[in-house]
């Protein structure tokens, strides 16, 4: 049963954020988003972990203290804002994130918050989730101050205005 909830659960992650990264011309990317979810690192323990009301990799971090499975995670997935940390003489360094990612970043967060809340899901719920779960000192400043614009229009003029107004934002920084 773990099996095949945690991989329907993945299919429909994956279908979301398809839909909403080809609306804002991200395709190549919607096309790509979380295969790495798949591999044995991340696919075995997300099966082991799984609950259908939260990333398994919450319930991996209790048992184990840590979850290899994000570590595998994040350090392959660039539309992850922990993916863009470095040293640099001994100092932890937040970047930037590039448009494409980031944008890639706002879509993940929405599918996400729709998939584990379903019928509870506000467009308030994934500014809700940034402001009371993500830990923002790990984040580049002008990351998140540019996911809270991002969220907050999402909350206050809906899905459909936020995802124009990203789609722009990324066609107006293409490199």
């Amino acid at each position: 049963m773990k099996f095949f909830g945690h991989l329907f659960t993945v299919g429909r992650h994956r279908r979301m954020v398809r839909k909403l990264c080809f609306k804002v011309g991200l395709i190549k990317q919607g096309l790509l988003h979380d295969l790495s979810k798949y591999s044995y690192a991340e696919f075995h323990s997300g099966v082991k972990y799984y609950q259908g009301f939260r990333s398994p990799q919450a319930k991996e971090r209790e048992v184990l203290g840590y979850s290899a499975a994000w570590l595998h995670h994040k350090g392959r997935n660039k539309h992850h804002f922990e993916y863009w940390t470095d040293f640099i003489g001994g100092k932890k360094v937040y970047i930037n994130m590039p448009p494409k990612y980031f944008a890639e970043m706002v879509c993940d967060r929405i599918a996400a918050s729709k998939i584990y809340l379903k019928d509870q899901y506000t467009d308030a719920s994934p500014l809700e989730y940034f402001e009371n779960r993500t830990d923002i000192n790990g984040m580049n400043e002008k990351t998140a101050e540019r996911l809270r614009y991002f969220l907050t229009l999402l909350k206050d003029g809906g899905e459909k205005a936020m995802l124009k107004e990203l789609k722009a934002y990324v066609k107006c920084n293409k490199k």
